[in-house]
């Protein structure tokens, strides 16, 4: 046989798979390849692809699988031929023109970095400055609507209501009036309560709630040391920090999982990320509350230092290392220090007298917890 002139179309010994991208119908076909390649069936009419628009797509060993630019997307033409494959591919001089170039993989690398490391600055700067410019803008109701569903969560975790003895009742509402008036706070900005538990800790509430816990009175030894602790939370009521940390874990959440992706492992890895990113920014804010303990302590004539005493006399060296940087407060005997320093001789009254301590630390009764 005569060997055919590049102008000669040639076509295919061995049928042909075609996928039209309209139906899902597998077509036997036959090749021609002239100024341009002839798709024919039988009984219909031919498809032609211009060797210019025909592109290489992912295809298994053996199989030469070509997509077309002009075609219907989902359009392919397999081709198991050796020599037919390498006939077309010959003629098709755009063939892996789509292919991604080194260059180009180093430049979607290079942006997928930037892109990185931008929702890393968010996340370390912009959210921070977000939520501290956000929080104090939460409208009251809000704030006390959250701190209201907040309330219910936790007193059914800690004992269902607050404690009501009278006399300790009496005595708790004029430690937290003079904290209070010496914060600055308005009236109907705060509520206090302690609650009938063995954990030793208090905490704040959005909306203006403030929790301590029976453990913490027993453990007590005097009224400066629970006055330095509610001082504390005073400070986190007055810095909006309840209301700063959930918009501020909120943006966190959302960038860091953005970054990360939804991918397996992805989970931990987040996790472990807010770990680290909020640990420090919860230390600013306790940071932050401790200063504003010290200056309330010593505007009332007090000392500090008592409160530190008690945290430390719960909790112990807390020490160094990873804990460190997980932690979302300073450490206690850092705050020991600090507050050591501070420590002054009493220039103003008792908060309590021993009567009114004792009827707070009975505030609870004696039935067990």
């Amino acid at each position: 046989m005569s060997e055919l002139s590049p102008e000669s179309p040639r076509q295919s010994a061995r049928p042909t798979i075609f996928f039209d991208g309209v139906s899902s119908r597998r077509r036997q076909v036959t090749l021609a390849l002239g100024d341009a390649l002839e798709i024919a069936e039988e009984g219909v009419a031919p498809v032609r692809w211009a060797y210019a628009d025909i592109r290489r797509a992912d295809s298994p060993a053996g199989v030469l699988r070509l997509a077309c630019t002009s075609a219907p997307s989902l359009a392919r033409l397999e081709i198991r031929d050796a020599a037919l494959a390498a006939d077309v591919t010959a003629r098709c001089l755009r063939l892996d023109e789509h292919q991604t170039s080194r260059r180009g993989i180093a430049k979607i690398v290079g942006w997928s970095v930037a892109a990185a490391v931008s929702i890393v600055c968010v996340v370390l700067f912009g959210v921070p400055l977000a939520a501290d410019r956000l929080a104090p803008l939460v409208p009251k109701p809000i704030e006390r609507r959250i701190g209201d569903a907040s309330e219910v969560q936790v007193k059914t975790v800690f004992g269902g209501k607050a404690c009501e003895d009278p006399a300790g009742k009496a005595a708790f509402v004029k430690l937290v009036n003079r904290l209070r008036d010496a914060a600055g706070l308005d009236d109907d900005a705060m509520t206090a309560g302690v609650l009938p538990t063995s954990v030793p800790n208090a905490f704040a509430l959005p909306g203006g709630k403030v929790y301590v816990l029976k453990g913490l009175l027993d453990k007590a030894e005097n009224p400066d040391e629970i006055a330095g602790i509610l001082a504390h939370e005073l400070g986190h009521l007055k810095h909006y920090d309840n209301m700063r940390g959930l918009i501020y874990n909120g943006g966190t959440s959302f960038l860091i999982g953005l970054l990360f992706g939804d991918v397996t492992g992805s989970s931990a890895v987040i996790f472990a990320s807010r770990s680290v990113v909020e640990a420090s920014y919860s230390r600013e804010a306790e940071t932050a509350a401790d200063t504003f303990s010290i200056e309330i302590m010593h505007k009332l004539g007090r000392s500090p230092k008592p409160a530190a005493e008690l945290m430390y006399r719960i909790t112990g060296k807390e020490g160094g290392g990873l804990t460190s940087i997980l932690a979302s407060h300073p450490l206690t005997e850092d705050r020991l220090a600090r507050m050591t320093k501070e420590d002054r001789p009493a220039s103003g009254p008792p908060l309590l007298t021993d009567k009114e301590w004792q009827a707070l630390k009975g505030i609870c009764g004696s039935g067990k917890i």
